[in-house]
């Protein structure tokens, strides 16, 4: 079997959509409800699960919900026992993902730039539409 279709991928696929609906259907901690489930990788072992998660509210502590989750770790694995048949369930480790914020960054910055160079072009038409205005005197 290809590589991309391994046991721990498609495992890892299915928790990320478990974990995503127990967090906005089951749970009561609203921060839950505004943090989404990016990515989730699992060991060749299926031993251990390092779910990713970005957080919709920039005003969140993220230390405070990773520190949540964490807490709330032992519930999720016993939520999936249930609902995957799965002979071994991982220990759900999570892990903020930076990778959105960074994008995100990265896309403000070239707005940034593009909104520059658009008003350095204005201003260099100005001035030479200002320039050919005065040799014309």
């Amino acid at each position: 079997m290809p590589k991309d279709f391994s046991r721990a991928r498609r495992v890892g696929e299915q928790i990320q959509r478990e974990i995503a609906e127990m967090l906005h259907s089951e749970s009561r901690d609203p921060r839950f409800k505004l943090l989404t489930i990016s990515a989730v990788e699992v060991a060749n072992d299926l031993a251990y699960a390092k779910v990713f998660f970005t957080l919709l509210d920039d005003s969140l502590d993220i230390d405070n919900v990773q520190q949540a989750l964490t807490k709330a770790s032992g519930f999720m694995r016993k939520q999936l026992a249930k609902r995957m048949s799965l002979r071994i369930v991982p220990n759900l480790r999570f892990v903020y993902d930076k990778s959105i914020a960074y994008g995100a960054s990265l896309s403000n910055l070239i707005d940034d730039a593009i909104e520059a160079d658009k008003a350095k072009q204005a201003g260099d038409e100005n001035n030479t539409e200002e320039n050919a205005g005065r040799g014309k005197d």
